[in-house]
């Protein structure tokens, strides 16, 4: 079940990734809930994903913080 909450959390992202604003709220939801390797796995993910995309690298600040 926790794969595919992962799994989950990755399409929201790519969903709302038009918006950096909701996908900066959803990111946080993500983090809530995914365990502690998961979300290493997310992170690096959105580090391939942001490179093409600046203007959500903000969100990972925030994250990382």
């Amino acid at each position: 079940m926790s794969r595919s909450m992962y799994s989950y959390s990755k399409s929201i992202l790519e969903r709302v990734s038009f918006d950096p604003l909701l996908f900066c709220k959803e990111l946080e939801k993500a983090i809530k809930v995914l365990l502690p390797y998961e979300i290493d796995q997310l992170m690096n993910w959105l580090l391939k994903y942001t490179e093409e995309k600046p203007e959500l690298k903000q969100c990972l600040i925030n994250i990382n913080q």
